[in-house]
């Protein structure tokens, strides 16, 4: 079922704040602006292992995800699934869509229950024109966002497996909420194009160094960020 997003509902606006505050999409307009975008915004609920978006589909709105976790990946010729990344609360997936006819190159999947909410492409475009100011900062955002890929480029291309995961889990212990990486150990192979089991190998060896902890199944604490930093910069020529 979907609504207007209300006070009510909305966990940011309980805490007296904007979802759209913490998105580098929109953190640069009017707090005025991003207010209209919020009250036109629709929620919904989506259970775990729900496929939100296809590959091939139109990109007609921006999804904010409120609670719940997602990846964005593509499945190969050969049915080998890989995953692009993992997304989490405060996060949004609008990337192509100031292309003219975007589309997704990518599927969208739950990976736990979630709940976001939607932009429609049409309104964020239209008030983009009402606030031109705002255009140079977009381009930053996105100029920020081509060197993030390119730092991905240079991590997949490192041969030592132990630095690669290195790298990944200092990327993400930066962008994830909490003190936690909550990622299944296949997800975490798929994201750097390791199989599971050299995955698996790498972290035991990371965790008897005093780098990182593993609590339970499918979450990484990283525990000395500064040696781990070190490891990478050195072996990976940085």
């Amino acid at each position: 079922m979907k609504d207007h997003c209300s006070a009510g509902s909305c966990p940011y606006r309980k805490d007296d704040t904007l979802c759209t505050s913490k998105i580098r999409l929109f953190r640069s307009l009017p707090v005025e602006a991003q207010e209209q975008l919020i009250a036109h915004s629709v929620p919904s609920a989506h259970p775990k292992g729900t496929i939100l978006l296809q590959e091939g589909q139109q990109i007609d709105s921006i999804l904010i995800i409120r609670k719940g976790r997602l990846k964005t990946c593509r499945l190969e010729a050969n049915g080998e699934e890989h995953v692009l990344d993992i997304l989490h609360d405060g996060q949004a997936i609008w990337h192509d869509m100031f292309l003219k006819d975007p589309v997704y190159h990518y599927s969208v999947v739950c990976l736990t229950d979630v709940s976001i909410c939607e932009i429609r492409r049409e309104e964020f475009l239209e008030l983009l024109k009402q606030q031109p100011e705002t255009a140079m900062s977009l381009i930053q955002m996105l100029s920020t966002e081509l060197a993030e890929a390119k730092e991905k480029i240079l991590l997949l291309s490192i041969r030592d497996p132990e630095v690669r995961l290195a790298g990944f889990l200092l990327d993400r212990d930066t962008r994830c909420i909490g003190p936690y990486i909550s990622m299944r150990l296949d997800d975490i192979a798929a994201s750097i194009s390791l199989r599971p089991e050299t995955v698996s190998r790498n972290l035991t060896k990371l965790e008897k160094k005093g780098l990182i902890r593993r609590i339970g199944q499918g979450k990484i604490q990283v525990i000395d960020r500064p040696t781990l930093q070190l490891l990478f910069q050195s072996l990976s020529g940085e």
